[in-house]
């Protein structure tokens, strides 16, 4: 009988007659990595929250001006244990790696991009669909962000909860959590942001229907 990390792992992403490589697995989190840290720098410019580990990143960096990548970094440690128990090592190297990589691309971005002006909708519109085709990225090739992503794709696989479904639930909590602390317009188009965040992993991340 299989363990239980063997059939998650299957789970997230299936044996396959072509399996992704390792060199294909790096350029796939160097990608996605990339990419989301220029959506999370427009939500930053913008003044907008989001979800998950990285909006809990974002509400202490508004709060005390905490640099983004080092909070989303610290954040994220007590998840490698729950996922190397749960999920396997595999898992865990690759999601420690994303982590690393977008808390130092977050930090580098603004040095090669300024940004004068941003309509914060837009902002929220097109940052939200870059992040949910980098968190495609990532949990094609086995990885994620660490947090709520970690948790997300555990249920799916052990309860069959929808990943985007659950992640919608947590990203409504942070943002509720923020209100106390971003302005009311600002929360409103944040919500916004989370239901299209999460309309693109609900459509296009179930297990029973890719094998990649």
């Amino acid at each position: 009988m299989k363990n239980h990390t063997s059939t998650l792992s299957e789970s997230l992403s299936p044996p396959l007659i072509d399996a992704h490589t390792k060199f294909e697995d790096m350029l796939a989190m160097l990608i996605g990595t990339f990419i989301l840290s220029f959506a999370l720098n427009l939500l930053q410019f913008s003044g907008i929250m989001t979800g998950g580990t990285a909006g809990l990143s974002l509400l202490i960096h508004y709060i005390t001006g905490l640099k983004f990548g080092t909070v989303f970094f610290l954040i994220n440690i007590p998840f490698y244990y729950f996922a190397y128990k749960k999920m396997g090592v595999a898992l865990v190297v690759k999601t420690f790696i994303a982590v690393v990589l977008l808390s130092a691309f977050t930090e580098i971005m603004p040095q090669f991009i300024k940004i004068q002006a941003l309509n914060p909708i837009y902002a929220t519109i097109v940052a939200n669909l870059i992040m949910g085709v980098s968190f495609l990225i990532l949990f094609r090739h086995r990885s994620s962000l660490g947090g709520v992503n970690l948790l997300a794709l555990y249920l799916q696989s052990r309860f069959n909860i929808a990943a985007g479904k659950f992640q919608m639930g947590v990203d409504l909590s942070i943002l509720i959590a923020s209100s106390f602390f971003v302005e009311w317009h600002l929360l409103a188009i944040s919500i916004l942001g989370a239901f299209v965040l999460n309309f693109v992993i609900a459509m296009n991340h179930k297990s029973s229907r890719y094998i990649a």
